[in-house]
């Protein structure tokens, strides 16, 4: 996968797939997300990040391993993640290929620094290249944010294809965003997201 590395000392962009990253890495990725989420941040929540590509911002990362940039700190600090994974989202009668974004957090003492900008801008690039449609969930905080970057809040209904049926999801209306790549859409219209075990958006 691509590397974003601007001179010695500075942070890196790199975007991983899943299977390249050790147990190292992982572990590291989830602690910073639990540490973002304030605790809220379970093993679904975890499970839903894994299998896709990840956007890592590393600070220090041009120095070389085991040293440390300019600012002392550790080479490869890990300060901001986001991840994309393939779903398909039910809408207008296809099943649309999609690339869902989770798990984006930038630790508390590093935000304001376009952290958070920078991740996006890896994993849209990927759900430019790759799919038909990027979606995500956002949080209340995060509307703005997201909004500011084009992407599109969904106005109509949003429900899931769950064992038991298509089934509506009224309390995730209003915090589902799109990027459409490929794909023409109706915001007002339904759209329906696959099934997995913890929360469906």
């Amino acid at each position: 996968m691509a590397d974003t590395e601007p001179e010695y000392g500075r942070p890196v962009v790199r975007v991983l797939h899943t299977a390249e990253l050790d147990d190292t890495g992982r572990a590291a990725v989830r602690t910073l997300l639990e540490e973002v989420f304030e605790g809220d941040f379970g093993d679904h929540d975890w499970d839903h990040t894994l299998g896709g590509v990840h956007a890592l911002v590393l600070e220090g990362g041009g120095a070389p391993e085991g040293g440390r940039g300019r600012d002392g700190r550790a080479a490869g600090e890990l300060v901001a993640h986001g991840a994309l994974v393939q779903r398909r989202l039910l809408h207008g009668g296809r099943a649309l290929r999609t690339g869902y974004v989770e798990g984006v957090g930038v630790r508390a003492d590093r935000r304001g620094l376009g952290y958070g900008a920078a991740v996006l801008a890896a994993l849209e690039k990927a759900v430019r290249g790759a799919y038909e449609l990027g979606a995500l969930s956002s949080s209340e905080d995060a509307l703005g944010f997201y909004a500011a970057r084009g992407w599109l809040r969904w106005q109509g209904p949003t429900l899931a294809l769950t064992p038991g049926g298509v089934v509506r999801t009224g309390e995730d209306d209003g915090g589902v965003f799109v990027l459409p790549v490929a794909a023409g859409v109706d915001l007002a219209g339904e759209l329906v997201c696959d099934w997995r075990d913890g929360d469906l958006w």
